[in-house]
């Protein structure tokens, strides 16, 4: 019995090798980073939808805390998966967790326009310049404790 659990042990972390080294699935025709600012723009116009009616209305109607709560719930799955070596399960959390990304915007005004631009700004900037680089002090400022790494 114990050899058995061991060979199983084996298929599995054979089939997680295969898993992690299989190819990029094909993208679907047209896919690219476009439909993140066209889903910002449906879940914009589901804000005064009804909630019966739409899944993007419905979290919006619930409020900032249960959004980001949403929100956190996707991002551990997607973490999860990750940390499981699902690539296709990571693939459809990662799809969920912009999903909430974007309905966070929303909530709080941000245009995806903001977001690329910050994004823009960093790009070609070293990752430890850049973190170096911010103000500390604000967390603070605004009575946020923090234990972020830095």
């Amino acid at each position: 019995m114990a050899s058995d659990k061991k060979g199983g042990d084996k298929v599995k972390k054979r089939l997680a090798q295969i898993v992690a080294t299989a190819p990029p699935m094909p993208l679907a025709d047209g896919a690219s980073p476009a439909v993140l600012d066209r889903l910002w723009s449906v879940v914009l116009s589901r804000r005064n939808a009804d909630p019966a009616l739409s899944h993007s209305a419905r979290l919006l109607s619930r409020g900032t805390a249960k959004i980001a709560q949403k929100f956190g719930e996707e991002a551990v799955e997607c973490l999860i998966e990750a940390a499981r070596g699902n690539r296709a399960a990571l693939v459809a959390e990662s799809a969920d967790v912009l999903y909430h990304l974007i309905v966070m915007w929303v909530d709080a005004g941000v245009r995806t326009e903001e977001v690329w631009a910050e994004l823009q700004r960093r790009e070609g900037v070293s990752g430890v310049a850049e973190k170096a680089a911010r103000p500390r002090e604000i967390p603070l400022a605004l009575g946020v404790p923090t234990k972020k790494i830095p």
